[in-house]
């Protein structure tokens, strides 16, 4: 069973994930696709590539699931950041990955039926494009007995690159892969599942990408066409 949170808790996560719901809207003018594939209950790791810090807020709020989220122990330093973090009960990790203690936090939170997010790539892109899965996070869907949620972000990117200092506006699209459920982990040995993981987000990454891309372009000529119609 899912965590019985103090009522303060549920409320200020359901504020923040409707207003950020709604800015992402309003200001990258986000889409999603797939929503019929997340589960509606029951032991998930979320595995997503990852393009930008907007990432862990981005796929929170298009799933309509509350998710845990992992945080860098050096987040927990800049007191103002640490009582929002903590407010959303992240799980602190080292920086040289999730750590024993991580580990068995994410297994606890996992074995109570509740949804973990992870990015396999380890690190943010350097360029926008999906680099090798790290499996780390196979040791976690095994253990833990879960189904895998493969998704992908495009535009997050453009949007806040690694070499930014200050985001900007782009447009950010999400789409979200089938499920592999334990059974078909089971059958699957750690080189394969990495793969087949690896592959599935990238399947979702193209979708992303070319949706993106035909959303401007639809954007950019009906602005040209209004142009001439003005003239």
């Amino acid at each position: 069973m899912p965590k019985q949170r103090p009522l303060w808790k549920t409320l200020w996560y359901n504020f923040l994930h409707f207003n950020c719901r709604l800015a992402a809207i309003v200001l990258f003018r986000i889409r999603v696709t797939g929503r019929e594939n997340l589960p509606p209950e029951g032991p998930l790791l979320v595995c997503s590539n990852h393009q930008s810090h907007f990432d862990p807020v981005l796929v929170g709020l298009v799933l309509d699931r509350r998710l845990n989220f992992l945080a860098r122990d050096t987040l927990f330093a800049f007191a103002p950041f640490r009582w929002l973090i903590q407010s959303l009960d992240a799980i602190p990790i080292d920086r040289e990955g999730v750590g024993l203690a991580g580990i068995k936090e994410t297994l606890k939170r996992l074995k109570r039926g509740e949804g973990v997010l992870i990015f396999p790539e380890g690190t943010r892109t350097a360029d926008g494009q999906i680099s090798r899965l790290k499996p780390g996070f196979i040791a976690l869907a095994r253990r833990g007995k879960v189904a895998l949620l493969p998704m992908a972000i495009d535009g997050a990117y453009d949007a806040w690159p690694r070499r930014q200092l200050l985001p900007s506006v782009a447009r950010i699209h999400l789409v979200i892969g089938e499920t592999l459920h334990p059974e078909q982990i089971a059958e699957l040995n750690d080189e394969a599942l990495t793969q087949e993981v690896e592959r599935r987000i990238r399947a979702c990454f193209r979708v992303a990408r070319e949706g993106r891309i035909a959303n401007i372009n639809a954007s950019d000529a009906q602005a040209v066409a209004s142009v001439a119609v003005d003239r």
